[in-house]
């Protein structure tokens, strides 16, 4: 709990500081007066002005926001001979810089996390197929488990190397959101030569970028051997007398494969609600046993399931993954244009009724995937700053009236008609952004909500 609490709070208080500094370091350029420099809200914790400085830097009680106060004779009066400092008597490319600038930190800010991420590398699992789910678009393809995707082609694109399991991951998700079909390049076996598959998610009907997203394509982890971890006290598992270090080779009359098969004949040993008895084969120090397993009856999603309550499967094949200077470099540039795209058109789709509004996340989530990723390591909690930042920075260039974005649509109608958009306008517009964004916090929160507690 507590590495939570400070993963979220450092992730937070960097990604905002970020963001204000470009705000900040643009408007000093274009000969603005700062008043304050504020990381949070609420109670100062700290506050400081460097000697010869106009700027008050502010650190406050509640992380979740920040903002840069600049003179400006719309909040104050303004005496005439700073009137020249002011922000709102600058010109019209100068106030629109000084807007965009903080969303735009964000974004270079993903950038630079992202290559740090590939400059330092990350131990991934290679892209090796578990078993597909049965019924799925990979078992329809053709596909048995134990394959090694080598390269990938997401609808008329080029094709691209697949260098792990994530990377996999990473091309399935655009394809399955933008209605696109993948051709997996598979590694030829000893003998033969390349095979190609072509996965159809064009007639997908995705709506959630979910764990079921995987499932429904059929593809939902990397291969792993079918061997039992820890075993929980009091379980199914050690009720039956499986124990740590098992091999399962079958259950009742289908054979096991690899982990991914395992745990999706364990989730279908229910009938209607009752638990489904089985006989497992069992290969143990060498001997091969016959084990009869009945599992205890959970309900997720999608309604009653088996749970043994071990640890299934081994550790999947790794792989350090890292890149050059250059390479780290443009492959940041590359990720940060298209977890953007993907962004907004995520908010475009939800918009339209076609995503589903639990894709948003709140505050809480946020938190949870801090806790987790820092837990993982220091690449992990990388990748997760950046993902964030460039949530941010898309999120502040909405063309909402409280955001970034809405004013700069306030500079484009000034550039257009040659005039800003009056007072009375502009009140109106605020209330409706302010309107939405509360909306959109209520379900990120609720969404949070059920997550976590649901």
């Amino acid at each position: 709990m507590l590495l939570t609490v400070v993963a979220f709070i450092v992730a937070l208080g960097v990604l905002i500081a970020v963001h204000e500094y470009g705000h900040y370091r643009v408007a000093v350029a274009c000969g603005v007066k700062v008043l304050r420099f504020s990381v949070g809200f609420g109670q100062p914790l700290l506050r400081w002005q460097p000697k010869g400085s106009p700027t008050e830097f502010v650190i406050g009680a509640f992380p979740l926001g920040g903002y840069v106060r600049m003179l400006d004779e719309r909040e104050a009066p303004v005496a005439p001979e700073e009137r020249h400092l002011a922000f709102n008597t600058q010109p019209l490319r100068s106030r629109a810089a000084i807007v965009a600038a903080g969303p735009l930190a964000n974004l270079l800010l993903a950038v630079l996390l992202y290559a740090a991420v590939n400059w330092i590398g990350v131990q991934e699992p290679k892209a090796y197929l578990a078993s597909p789910v049965a019924g799925s678009i990979a078992e329809q393809a053709g596909l048995k488990g134990g394959e090694l995707v080598v390269e990938a082609v997401v609808g008329d694109q080029a094709s691209e190397p697949v260098r792990s399991f994530e990377d996999l991951r990473w091309v399935l998700t655009r394809g399955a959101l933008d209605a696109q079909n993948v051709r997996l390049l598979l590694q030829p076996e000893r003998g033969s030569s390349p095979r190609e598959v072509l996965l159809r998610l064009d007639q997908m009907d995705v709506r959630e970028a979910d764990a079921q997203l995987f499932r429904k394509i059929g593809i939902a982890g990397p291969w792993t051997r079918p061997v039992l971890g820890e075993v929980m006290p009091g379980s199914a598992a050690e009720r039956a007398g499986l124990r740590e270090g098992d091999e399962v080779l079958r259950v009742g009359g289908v054979d096991v494969v690899d982990g991914s098969r395992l745990r999706e004949l364990i989730r279908a040993s229910v009938r209607g609600h009752e638990p489904l008895e089985q006989v497992w084969r069992v290969e143990r120090a060498g001997s091969l046993i016959d084990v009869a397993v009945r599992p205890d009856v959970v309900r997720d999603a999608s309604g009653s399931v088996g749970r043994i309550g071990a640890y299934v499967g081994a550790l999947p094949d790794m792989i350090h993954v890292n890149y050059g200077p250059v390479e780290g470099l443009w492959k940041g540039v590359e990720r940060t244009w298209e977890v953007s795209v993907l962004t907004l058109r995520m908010m475009g789709r939800m918009l339209i009724g076609e995503a589903s509004l639990k894709n948003l996340s709140g505050p809480l989530t946020i938190a949870d995937y801090a806790g987790r990723s820092a837990s993982m390591g220091l690449t992990q909690y990388l990748a997760f700053m950046a993902l964030i930042s460039v949530s941010l920075g898309v999120l502040n260039l909405l063309p909402l009236p409280v955001l970034d974005g809405g004013h700069l649509m306030y500079y484009l109608w000034e550039a257009v008609t040659g005039r800003g958009v009056s007072e009375a306008w502009m009140e109106r517009l605020q209330r409706t952004g302010v309107a939405v964004l509360l909306f959109m916090m209520s379900i990120a929160l609720f969404n949070d909500l059920t997550r976590l507690f649901g």
